[in-house]
This record gives C-alpha cells, sequence and structure tokens, in this order.
C-alpha cells in the first residue's frame, strides 16, 4: 500500500549544476600598440545576451554573452566577447516554471563566472580593470519578455 501512496505523490523538483565553463571568449586590439598612448579614457559599451538550448529532457545549457568595446575617440581599444555557459539538469518542474528558471536563476549563476574572465583578460590585454556591474536577471527577463510581447503584438498588426 505504501508503495502505490509514493508511486501517485509528485516528483521533488530537482536543480543540479552539472558544469561551468567558458565556452568562447576573443580579444581584438586593432589600434594597438598605439592606443596605449592615448591619455583620455575609454568609452566603454557592453551589451549581454542569454541563450538557452535543450540537451536532453532534463538537461539544459544557458549561454551568458557579453561583448564590451572600448573606444578612444572613433579608435577602438578593444573589442571582447566572451560567453560563459552552463550545464544544468533540472526536473519535475513544469515548462511555466522552466522559462525563468533558464532566464533568471541560471543566468545569475553562470554571471560572476562571464564578470571574472573579462576582467582577467582586460588586465592581460594591458588595459586598466574593468569590473561590469551586477545585473539584476529578474528584471532582465522580464524586460525582454515585455519586449518579445511587444514584437510579436507589432508582427501581427502588419
Amino acid at each position: 500500500m505504501s508503495e502505490n501512496i509514493q508511486n501517485n505523490e509528485p516528483q521533488k523538483p530537482t536543480f543540479n549544476i552539472q558544469r561551468i565553463y567558458l565556452k568562447d571568449i576573443s580579444l581584438e586590439q586593432p589600434n594597438s600598440p598605439k592606443i596605449f598612448l592615448e591619455k583620455d579614457n575609454p568609452n566603454i559599451e557592453v551589451s549581454i545576451d542569454i541563450n538557452s538550448e535543450t540537451l536532453s529532457e532534463e538537461i539544459f545549457e544557458v549561454c551568458v554573452t557579453s561583448t564590451i568595446t572600448a573606444k578612444i575617440d572613433e579608435k577602438t581599444s578593444f573589442l571582447i566577447e566572451c560567453k560563459q555557459a552552463g550545464i544544468f539538469e533540472i526536473q519535475n518542474i513544469s515548462k511555466k516554471q522552466l522559462d525563468p528558471v533558464l532566464g533568471i536563476t541560471c543566468p545569475t549563476i553562470i554571471y560572476p563566472y562571464l564578470r571574472s574572465n573579462i576582467a582577467d583578460l582586460i588586465t592581460r590585454a594591458g588595459f586598466p580593470p574593468i569590473h561590469l556591474t551586477e545585473i539584476n536577471f529578474e528584471l532582465f527577463y522580464n524586460q525582454r519578455k515585455e519586449a518579445k510581447a511587444k514584437n510579436n503584438n507589432q508582427e501581427l498588426k502588419h
């Protein structure tokens, strides 16, 4: 009888980090070494993107990509693109709950590794350190969701 009770009980949600890894990183310094002689501080542009991929029914890869461009006037000091990824085992979570886990929880875990790798690369490239600010991935997720809904509504009107 206890077996029937156990089989009818819902499975408990499971979340495990399988691996965090540096998927790709690149550095371009098109104006070196002359750019090192510049006295002005560079203008820094940062972009962040998040992608997820289903590897199997319960295994997912989440990748946080950042592109950092530093320019002095119109000359590029450096351009960095970094992709930090993680493989996560996620079980017994509804589809409705899965999207926020992949879009908020997983990037929050991955992002500190991305920040560290970028700061290290910039320093090793000979530039003063740049530390990316913390990101509220819940806010970022909601903004992306709203923008996607807005784009879908506009496409329907055309």
